[in-house]
């Protein structure tokens, strides 16, 4: 396994981290205890989490279920200490607390809410889901509205959540802060706000990242190298369409298709030139196509881990064995090549 230092933290995270978000859902109680068991005993040392995971789908009367496992994982073990938990409150639109905003109080509210399931007193990165103003993230790629944005309010939105972030850093309860479906412009506000108010510095920015979403590379990917804040990249399979299992037309049983037809917006006729492209790569270079899509992302110079989830054991299996795996030059020459035909699949 290889490590890297969190963003410009002190805290060492594996280059692979154990997503989660299927456990509760996809997965049973005991399927997520054995993942978590063989990805320490592989040297991962990073878990990712959600209030309010699971999904596929999500609801109110699962929410909280994944970090509840989690929790009692943690509360029959003595390994705490090995592991760096990374969670997220969720904003508006969610099924967490009926879905209100995030602000000051929704954090606090949140914060104890996960804690408390965690088994924990403390969380080792907590994150923000996504923006109150809204994310070009989850395929609202295609504009930018600047008449549903507030400059003022989002500036002091970013303020009054900060100040209450670093009041749970200074209790303990909370060792370092990220972003997840942010914008150059958002990450880069909170940033400067930090540094003029004293306040704590976001250290990663969990967004989409993959072979056939690779928005990151420009503006993000520039402003997260030259500031230290490392990219924690989420859906590096495409939400399984990079594993090659659907390229027969079928959908396996379990699937993430089977709970979501289109994946989310993935699933469209723009993305199968792309990703056919990538799978005859991966074949004509004797590569495991998952394992090469991960090789990918791991040889971004912005990236900090790279957040795989497995609906089973032998998922996780091949997909750990990934970080060992160096990428040719030829055939990152072919993937440069199909990226400028397919730039943006999705």
């Amino acid at each position: 396994m290889h490590y890297k230092n969190l963003g410009s933290s002190n805290i060492r995270v594996s280059t692979f981290c154990l997503g989660s978000m299927t456990w509760g859902t996809q997965n049973t109680e005991k399927e997520g205890h054995e993942q978590i068991d063989y990805a320490l005993d592989q040297g991962v040392n990073f878990i990712d989490t959600a209030e309010m995971y699971p999904v596929n789908p999500i609801s109110a009367e699962t929410t909280g279920r994944t970090e509840e496992i989690i929790g009692n994982w943690i509360a029959k073990n003595t390994r705490r200490s090995e592991i760096v938990l990374a969670t997220k409150v969720a904003g508006a639109g969610s099924k967490a607390r009926d879905g209100e905003d995030i602000s000051p109080t929704a954090i606090q509210r949140a914060l104890e809410g996960s804690l408390k399931r965690l088994n924990t007193d403390y969380i080792d990165l907590y994150q923000l889901h996504w923006p109150n103003r809204g994310s070009y993230h989850f395929r609202q790629n295609w504009k930018y509205d600047p008449t549903k944005q507030n400059r003022q309010v989002t500036q002091q939105h970013i303020y009054d959540v900060l100040q209450e972030l670093d009041k749970h850093i200074k209790s303990g309860k909370i060792r370092t802060i990220g972003l997840s479906n942010e914008s150059s412009w958002g990450t880069s506000e909170f940033l400067r706000i930090a540094k003029a108010e004293n306040f704590p510095r976001v250290v990663s920015i969990q967004n989409e990242y993959s072979l056939l979403d690779r928005k990151f590379d420009l503006d993000l990917g520039e402003l997260c190298h030259n500031e230290n804040v490392g990219l924690l990249a989420f859906s590096p399979l495409a939400a399984g369409m990079l594993s090659g299992k659907y390229s027969n037309g079928e959908v396996p049983i379990g699937s993430r298709r089977s709970h979501v037809d289109n994946l989310g917006g993935r699933w469209t006729d723009s993305a199968f030139p792309a990703l056919n492209a990538y799978l005859q790569a991966a074949k004509d270079f004797d590569l495991d196509s998952c394992q090469m899509a991960l090789a990918f992302c791991y040889t971004r110079y912005f990236m900090n881990s790279v957040i795989s989830s497995a609906t089973s054991l032998a998922q996780l299996q091949n997909s750990i064995k990934s970080v060992d795996i160096k990428l040719a030059p030829e055939i990152q020459e072919r993937i440069q090549e199909i990226y400028r035909q397919y730039p943006m699949p999705f």
